[in-house]
């Protein structure tokens, strides 16, 4: 039992290892290029199911409780 748990971690360490050379450096994004990365698919979301009116409520509804 106890092999098979040793031969998990270093399997799950191997992935780790392989998925973090092919990353690019390690760490996280900055917010800006998150942002950048989600503005397009969100703005696509948007238009193809026609939320733009749910969007404009919930900004109004937090625009609200906010006090603005």
């Amino acid at each position: 039992m106890a092999d098979t748990a040793a031969r998990t971690v270093v399997r799950t360490r191997g992935r780790k290892a392989f998925i973090a050379s092919f990353s690019g450096r390690p760490g996280r994004r900055h917010p800006l290029v998150a942002t950048a990365m989600v503005l397009p698919l969100a703005a696509l979301l948007v238009v193809a199911f026609g939320g733009w009116e749910a969007v404009m409520t919930q900004a109004s509804s937090v625009g609200v409780m906010l006090g603005r």
